[in-house]
């Protein structure tokens, strides 16, 4: 499971909505879609915006620990 596999497990486990989670990082529902289907990148800032909405550390996302 990489980062993008956990980060769409915790929007769902979070009832989120693609257009609420998108709504975090300034991202339509259309352009998130994009992100979780791997047709676009996730910025830097943006994954640090949902790392601290979900209160989960990079490192546990990206399998450091």
């Amino acid at each position: 499971m990489d980062y993008l596999d956990k980060l769409i497990a915790l929007r769902i486990d979070n009832d989120l909505s693609q257009k609420e989670a998108g709504k975090i990082i300034d991202k339509s529902q259309q352009g998130y879609d994009h992100i979780e289907k791997r047709r676009a990148k996730l910025a830097i800032e943006d994954f640090k915006k949902l790392c601290e909405f979900y209160k989960v550390s990079a490192d546990e996302l990206l399998g450091l620990r």
